[in-house]
């Protein structure tokens, strides 16, 4: 597959500008040939190939209405967590640890990222595996960049960014697919994440996140890395309040502000022993119970940086607590 592939990617390049050109939603755009004229003066891109590939490219309208759809309401906690912390999905973790245990071990070995995170961040985002995404990269990334303004600049350096991850990976971007905004593969990966994270783990000469369990969990586990992930450091805590202060704790936006110390004299307490000038986020889920405090440490900022979301890092998280609890039980 992977031969084949490359051997494409190849056979594209070399093909390309000696097809006709076709009637494409992007042939003759005055932006498009801009962006081709900088992919060729900056990256040495055949000027003829890119204006062959542009042809076969397409606007897709169901794009541009999904991403310009009105926010759904911000789900609560007791609504967000049962979307992702299923049996199904616990199930189905465990028989992928159980499947690539050698690989998710050697990651954790190489990246110090637990086997359960990388899983996790799988199980989330794909199912693992199961939903990667059917749109072409390519007509994605080039709709969103051309003809979605509110983030092109975006939009365009990922499709830069794509260009040179076929190019480099020699595969054809035509066969290449992903979400309706061009993330790619078992861990969804954008292009420049790609570029900048993903590793060939299996040791053949070639990435490939798509349809290679062994090359997207060493990729995870490279992200993490990359983003701070501190081997054997826990993610969260959980935490009390009291007062008429805490609210004041209380983290606006992701980044963490305040430090323990600080948090405790607005009557925050966390159930575990915690240094006072460790930087912490503090926040609150409206859970099935009631509010629930939550202390969010250093490596779960770093979950955040997958995505930028206390629910969607609290969401892997608990994925990946329950994934290993599961997997020790069937032992």
């Amino acid at each position: 597959m992977r031969k084949h592939l490359r051997a494409l990617g190849l056979a594209l390049l070399g093909s390309l500008a000696c097809q006709p050109l076709l009637a494409s939603d992007y042939v003759g755009v005055p932006q498009v040939s801009e962006f081709i004229a900088g992919m060729t003066r900056d990256h040495g891109f055949a000027s003829e190939q890119l204006t062959a590939l542009f042809a076969q490219a397409e606007r897709k309208q169901a794009i541009l209405d999904a991403i310009s759809r009105p926010a759904e309401r911000v789900k609560p906690w007791s609504e967000y967590r049962p979307i992702f912390i299923t049996e199904a999905r616990i199930d189905k973790g465990v028989a992928f640890w159980q499947q690539h245990a050698e690989t998710l071990a050697r990651a954790e070995q190489s990246y110090g990222v637990p086997a359960q995170v990388i899983v996790a961040i799988i199980g989330v985002e794909t199912f693992y595996g199961g939903n990667t995404g059917s749109w072409r990269v390519l007509d994605a990334l080039s709709t969103l960049c051309f003809d979605y303004p509110p983030r092109s600049p975006f939009f365009c350096q990922q499709l830069k960014e794509f260009l040179l991850l076929a190019r480099e990976e020699q595969v054809d971007p035509l066969t290449l697919k992903g979400s309706y905004a061009g993330a790619m593969g078992l861990p969804q990966f954008m292009p420049s994440s790609f570029r900048a994270y993903a590793v060939d783990f299996d040791g053949d000469g070639h990435i490939n996140i798509w349809t290679n369990p062994v090359d997207a969990i060493g990729s995870v586990a490279s992200y993490f890395k990359h983003h701070g992930w501190a081997q054997g450091e826990p993610v969260v805590s959980r935490a009390d309040v009291r007062g008429q202060q805490f609210d004041k704790g209380l983290t606006v936006g992701l980044d963490p502000q305040l430090n323990v110390g600080q948090l405790r004299t607005l009557g925050w307490s966390s159930h575990d022993a915690l240094r006072d000038d460790l930087l912490v986020s503090a926040f609150r889920f409206e859970g099935e119970a009631g509010p629930e405090y939550w202390l969010g440490l250093p490596n779960f900022f770093v979950i955040t940086r997958y995505n930028r979301s206390n629910m969607y890092s609290m969401a892997v998280y608990q994925l990946s607590e329950a994934l290993r609890a599961n997997r020790e039980k069937a032992q």
